[in-house]
């Protein structure tokens, strides 16, 4: 057990790398259209006009719940926002911190639940194959499910975030499996011999 925490900590350091090289680099770029200044500014005295009043949170635009809130729909734009009251820090270091625990974590639960089935699967080919389907069925689901079952959504941005989660949780559990957890098909081999 004491390896697998080892192991879940460097592991989540390599996924919490790979998260920085995709959204801390110009690569994140990949992942969003940019307006300019004047726009940015039209759209920020917008959203602090019309939203500062309901407060934090996300919100779906135009709310089709209504019959105007329907033809406005069908006519667009339509936004999905996650709206912040406050500015803040661009680099806020206590996320990129909450960010290493998390990643840090989600190694961790990939080790306990290979834990769980050691006896039957013992070799790194094995695992590795188990690591690489976990992410990317978790990745599918939750994040590429976003603009299939929202088909407002943009592709671009959640494939880029899909990517970016693939390879990160690869990463660290590959790393977790081939240097943290026994290989233990070779050491009964090697008994036998």
């Amino acid at each position: 057990m004491v390896r697998i925490v080892i192991g879940s900590v460097v592991g989540g350091l390599a996924q919490w790398i790979i998260g920085a090289i995709f959204w801390a680099t110009p690569l994140s770029r990949i992942a969003f259209h940019v307006a300019g200044d004047s726009a940015n500014a039209n759209v920020q005295l917008a959203l602090a006009q019309n939203l500062t009043p309901t407060g934090t949170g996300t919100y779906y635009v135009p709310w089709p719940d209504t019959a105007q809130g329907t033809i406005m729909h069908g006519h667009g734009p339509v936004a999905l926002i996650h709206f912040n009251t406050s500015g803040f820090a661009l680099m806020d270091s206590a996320s990129l911190i909450e960010g290493l625990i998390l990643s840090i974590v989600s190694i961790l639960l990939i080790g306990l639940a290979l834990q769980t089935v050691g006896g039957r699967v013992q070799d790194f080919a094995s695992r590795a194959k188990l690591v690489l389907l976990f992410a990317v069925a978790a990745t599918l689901y939750f994040t590429i499910g976003q603009p299939v079952f929202n088909y407002y959504m943009p592709w671009g941005y959640f494939l880029y975030l899909g990517l970016s989660q693939v390879v990160g949780l690869a990463a660290g559990g590959l790393v977790l499996v081939r240097w943290f957890m026994p290989n233990s098909a070779a050491s009964s081999a090697e008994t036998l011999h």
